[in-house]
């Protein structure tokens, strides 16, 4: 477990350094408001966390739409007419090429 928490928080950090401060002001602000029983704190402390959760999801809502692959109209083929559009090949009986 000790290996693991650090490891995510420096990968989270490198990838999302504004929200991921962000969250950590607010959860020293929770720390020290629950700890210390100061309520003001501990709300200032909930509302911070919170609204840095918020903008991380948001902020991957963004990039989720905008890796969507956009989606190509379909054709269906015009029906076939008695005469067709390429010409037929005929193999000739010449030596093929090497």
């Amino acid at each position: 477990m000790n290996l693991i928490l650090p490891r995510f928080i420096k990968n989270a950090y490198r990838k999302e350094p504004i929200s991921s401060f962000v969250f950590i002001v607010g959860g020293v602000d929770l720390a020290i408001g629950g700890i210390g029983g100061y309520g003001g704190l501990l709300f200032l402390g909930l509302l911070t966390a919170g609204g840095a959760i918020g903008l991380r999801w948001w902020q991957w809502q963004r990039i989720q739409k905008s890796l969507e692959p956009e989606r190509v109209a379909q054709y269906a083929l015009p029906p076939q007419s008695s005469r067709p559009a390429v010409p037929m090949l005929s193999i000739s009986a010449k030596r093929p090429p090497n």
